[in-house]
């Protein structure tokens, strides 16, 4: 069955987690769209990826990209500006991904400073057969959490953690996985919830729906993450490892043009909607709680402010672990495409999620003649509007009261918890 719908509160427990994904190709995007780990916000992610390493046929984690080593040495430089920043570096994409040597991995990864490692199981059926590849996969898994273990009580340090990315589809699901097994040595497990629908379907259809359409059918009628998530849960997975994807890019049906910048036929960036929506048509799909805009012939499902609040909402009823975003290099992360700052939506993300305000943003003051101070005395953690002012909005965090702008021509809007037009 599916999960319960949304409840009121923002509020997310201490050991949430938003893990970012980063990738390594998207340092070949040109002029502002070209991303590198010194593009990364320390402050904005709990967890941060690195995509995407391979296994040779040796077994052992070998980079792809000529600059993979020096750029996970940028990365994990990023833990001095904030220590409690964890990182994660992909492996995946072969056969031999799934025979991997878990000592040469846990060498790699100490030496390059990673403190996790992530298998990145896309589509395991792809891999070679069904059951084969489940069962290997499962004994993977116990190999390098043993190794991890091994290591921690060795030397008597944290253990490396262990994740991976897992389909969203049902019958995938059904064919790849031993939830209950896999369950047991992940220490959190990423649900790709983002590639629903596509270019690739005669019709059009949002690509991360939180709910099921009317007009689905068939096996459709699960094509959403709510229906997603039931069904890992019903399978055994524990549901404080379950994290829900928000993707930054959607697919857009025809398939569109290649944007600019991603130059991937149906595929666009958020920075690329941006300038699309700047013209075209902006709908809401109530049952699905998701946008998406129009324009001539083209038609393009996308995630925003809103949608975003409406699935943390949804996380927070169902209490699941936390949230994954695919990917940092796909928000408008320099700020300069959206006129909404860096990271608007990933920034928006946290917010909503009930992290603490980051070290850079400004405390309200806290003079006694200023009654905003003690605004969030004895309320709730979350946003709230500013009564005197609709250009910015408050944030409470544990007592104390946190002052918020929004970007020039925007107003703050407490039904959606986000600045949006007036």
């Amino acid at each position: 069955s599916d999960l319960t719908p949304p409840i009121s509160g923002l509020c997310f427990s201490s050991s949430s987690k938003l893990v970012c994904h980063m990738t390594n190709w998207s340092q070949y995007r040109p002029s502002s769209a070209k991303f590198t780990p010194d593009n990364i916000d320390p402050h904005l992610c709990t967890d941060v990826i690195y995509t995407l390493a391979t296994i040779n046929i040796f077994n052992q984690i070998t980079p792809i990209e000529w600059n993979d080593e020096q750029q996970y040495g940028r990365l994990n430089s990023l833990k001095n500006v904030n220590p409690a920043l964890k990182t994660l570096l992909s492996v995946g994409g072969t056969v031999n991904g799934l025979n991997i040597s878990p000592e040469m991995s846990l060498m790699y990864l100490i030496h390059f400073q990673f403190s996790h490692h992530k298998l990145q199981e896309w589509l395991p059926q792809f891999f070679f057969s069904i059951p084969l590849d489940s069962l290997c996969f499962v004994f993977c898994l116990q190999e390098l959490s043993k190794a991890f273990a091994d290591d921690a009580r060795d030397n008597r340090k944290t253990r490396l953690l262990l994740s991976a990315n897992v389909a969203a589809i049902r019958p995938t699901i059904d064919r790849a996985y031993e939830v209950n097994k896999i369950s047991l040595h992940l220490d959190f497990i990423n649900i790709m919830t983002y590639d629903y629908h596509g270019h690739w379907e005669a019709y059009t259809g949002h690509n991360s729906p939180l709910y099921r359409s009317s007009v689905d059918s068939g096996s459709h009628i699960h094509h959403n993450i709510n229906s997603s998530v039931a069904h890992w849960l019903a399978l055994g997975a524990p549901v404080e490892k379950l994290f829900a994807a928000d993707s930054l890019g959607a697919p857009a049906n025809g398939p569109a043009d290649a944007g600019p910048y991603t130059r991937t036929s149906g595929f666009w960036a958020y920075y690329e909607i941006c300038h699309f929506i700047g013209s075209a048509t902006i709908e809401w799909i109530s049952e699905q709680e998701v946008p998406y805009a129009t324009y001539g012939s083209s038609w393009v499902g996308f995630d925003d402010k809103r949608s975003y609040s409406s699935k943390v909402q949804w996380m927070n009823a169902n209490n699941l672990g936390g949230a994954h975003v695919w990917t940092l290099d796909m928000d408008d992360f320099g700020g300069y495409f959206c006129s909404d700052g860096p990271y608007p939506l990933i920034n928006h993300l946290r917010m909503s999620m009930g992290f603490p305000p980051k070290p850079t943003t400004t405390r309200a003051p806290t003079t006694t003649r200023d009654p905003m101070a003690d605004f969030c005395h004895d309320r709730p953690d979350g946003l709230y509007e500013n009564p005197e002012d609709k250009n910015t909005y408050f944030q409470c965090f544990q007592g104390k009261t946190y002052l918020h702008r929004c970007q020039p021509g925007l107003i703050y809007w407490d039904s959606c918890k986000c600045c949006n037009w007036p």
